[in-house]
């Protein structure tokens, strides 16, 4: 079985006295299954929606790497706010050789710096369709993977007990 390290960040900025959260949303062609049934390509067809994470690369940290993901996915640049926690867990690629994957991806709550969500490069948008904010408070339910919707709850929760991170926000 293949090991894969990832790493992604929970981007927060309040906004209204909201907490909004920076998703993403896959581009049609990473969602479309072109060899499933018709009634399965259309239950896929709906918009997937994620937390910006990828690849660690070789010699890189982990905050590191999920800053830059970040900063490639959502056009925004992030500052640490404290790490959430790892997710493990195992799929099978549906690409080239079908092999097994064991996967660790840490996660970031980080707070929105600066840049203009979606303004990313058009190499990107192979990756990536759309990014947007979204209500941190609906994210558990937008997002589309079980560890990221834990992700959203545990920033949800952590904001909540540490009033503090507010008056740092934008």
């Amino acid at each position: 079985m293949v090991r894969e390290i990832s790493a992604g960040g929970v981007v927060v900025r309040q906004k209204d006295g909201d907490w909004w959260v920076a998703a993403i949303e896959l581009p049609e062609a990473s969602r479309a299954a072109t060899d499933l049934p018709k009634r399965a390509a259309r239950a896929r067809a709906k918009t997937v929606l994620c937390l910006p994470k990828g690849l660690v690369d070789a010699g890189e940290k982990a905050l590191d790497a999920a800053l830059r993901e970040v900063r490639e996915e959502t056009g925004i640049t992030a500052a640490l706010i404290t790490k959430l926690a790892d997710i493990k867990y195992v799929y099978v690629r549906s690409w080239g050789d079908g092999e097994r994957v064991f996967k660790i991806v840490s996660f970031y709550l980080l707070r929105y710096e600066s840049g203009r969500i979606d303004e990313i490069s058009d190499e990107m948008r192979i990756e990536v369709a759309r990014a947007k904010w979204v209500r941190l408070e609906e994210a558990p339910k937008l997002l589309a993977y079980r560890g990221e919707k834990q992700m959203a709850q545990q920033a949800l929760e952590y904001l909540s007990a540490h009033a503090e991170v507010e008056s740092g926000a934008r």
